[in-house]
């Protein structure tokens, strides 16, 4: 591949695209655009600067979970995969390389996955890894940022002048998210607190026997402890809903449960505590449960919200969490291919645009690399349809009437309702599956241009 141009500035040997992080993101990218013939100049800054969480100088380690999560085709997770499969997606064969026993789960061995990953960015003619902390935006472009959720604080500080006081995020407190139609209408009801403005919210009611049965079981539950990195993102902000109550038995009822103003319309009485969901996607099929942000342990998190009156048999799309983390503002600051819109040199990729989980980083860092690939073709850039579920999470990570980013992983939830959903959970989860895997292999091959052929890869150098 000859020497391209890529908004306005000349991509070669001597002026490399610039990828800041080897993690999933930045690895997937750098590969993918490796591959195309573009050259990359990867900077990693471990181990000059390590990290709390990192152990070892090795590209894309996992510093939490060992697991890509499930590979069925019936779970959102699986149904991902197989998009990035479709995708051509570079690391998800070498995840499947470092597979261990783990049920339905991609489960990896972390240290065989990350010297997959590393070899293969070192192996690679077309990429030059740079072992250095990048403390400021490089100046060089086309760049694309994929520094995660432990950007380096010089970093994070540029950023934070660069792109405003508001619009970086240096911890999140995430509340369990259920999808609408598993929440019993025969329960609960719609009403504005006091009925101003639109009935928007969805309230669970309880009585007091119902409070103070869901009390006993939220400060009996087991949580999750937080690592010593993460301690600082513990303040009265993002307090855990166990924590809250806590402090007695009625905090919660004069917190987040407050009934106040919101007088159940079928008996005209206040209910002793309400639980309020809040609609998270356009249409209306994700809704989040307000002020529940929390550090159970899961599968605790799924018995103790499932006594919530309404929620009985209610499906989690996302489970709760808190945790440090670095993320931008993205529907203020980012356009439809991850660029920044005030430079759309530079784009930004992995957890830093405000996806949670392995599998939607690295599926970012891929979306952000063929985005460059448009661009140095000159062709108009158009994301996956949001039938499908990347399509889905990047729809959401660019939805403007978002008061502030939650971030999200892939779920069923984002994507538009089936036209005709079949009755059978399992049956209506395989639909939604094969119609993005039906979309995505559409869109890829209405954008054929944008991937080579396989016998083509790593054929380039100018």
């Amino acid at each position: 591949m000859t020497d391209a141009v890529i908004s306005d500035q000349k991509v070669s040997r001597e002026n490399p695209i610039v990828i800041v992080g080897g993690g999933l993101a930045g690895t997937e990218a750098a590969l993918q655009l490796a591959d195309r013939g573009f050259h990359v100049r990867l900077y990693e800054m471990r181990p000059a600067r390590s990290t709390d969480a990192h152990r070892s100088e090795r590209l894309a380690e996992l510093v939490c979970s060992n697991t890509f999560k499930s590979v069925r085709t019936d779970t959102p997770s699986g149904a991902l995969k197989a998009e990035l499969e479709l995708l051509g997606s570079r690391l998800l064969p070498l995840a499947h390389r470092a597979r261990v026993p783990g049920g339905a789960a991609l489960a990896l061995d972390r240290d065989e996955f990350s010297a997959l990953v590393t070899a293969a960015i070192d192996a690679h003619p077309n990429i030059e890894v740079v072992r250095e902390e990048v403390k400021a935006l490089p100046t060089s472009r086309p760049c694309i940022v994929a520094t995660g959720p432990l950007t380096s604080p010089d970093l994070q500080a540029d950023l934070q002048t660069r792109l405003g006081e508001k619009s970086l995020y240096f911890y999140d407190a995430i509340a369990p998210s259920v999808m609408a139609d598993s929440v019993n209408q025969d329960t609960v009801y719609r009403a504005a607190r006091y009925d101003k403005g639109d009935a928007d919210y969805v309230n669970c009611p309880l009585d007091r026997d119902q409070y103070e049965a869901f009390l006993d079981a939220l400060l009996s539950s087991e949580t999750v402890p937080m690592k010593d990195f993460e301690k600082a993102a513990y303040f009265p902000g993002c307090m855990p809903i166990e924590a809250i109550a806590a402090g007695g038995r009625e905090s919660l009822r004069f917190g987040p449960m407050r009934p106040v103003g919101l007088h159940d319309p079928r008996t005209g009485q206040r209910p002793w505590a309400v639980v309020q969901l809040r609609q998270e996607s356009r249409d209306g099929g994700l809704l989040g449960l307000v002020g529940c942000q929390t550090q159970l342990r899961y599968g605790e998190q799924e018995r103790v919200f499932r006594m919530i009156p309404g929620l009985e048999n209610a499906e989690f799309a996302r489970l709760g969490s808190l945790h440090r983390n670095t993320f931008l503002n993205s529907p203020r600051h980012l356009s439809s291919d991850l660029s920044w819109q005030q430079d759309p040199s530079l784009w930004f990729a992995g957890q830093m645009t405000g996806c949670e989980g392995y599998v939607e980083s690295l599926s970012t860092g891929l979306i952000a690399a063929l985005a460059l690939v448009a661009k140095s073709r000159g062709d108009e850039w158009t994301p996956p349809p949001v039938e499908t579920l990347l399509g889905s999470l990047l729809a959401y990570l660019r939805d403007v009437t978002h008061k502030r980013l939650t971030p999200m992983n892939v779920n069923f939830g984002l994507v538009p309702p089936l036209t005709r959903p079949p009755r059978h959970k399992g049956e209506r989860k395989e639909a939604y599956s094969a119609r993005s895997r039906e979309a995505m292999a559409a869109w890829v091959a209405q954008h054929a241009a944008w991937f080579p052929e396989p016998t083509t890869l790593c054929s380039f150098d100018s």
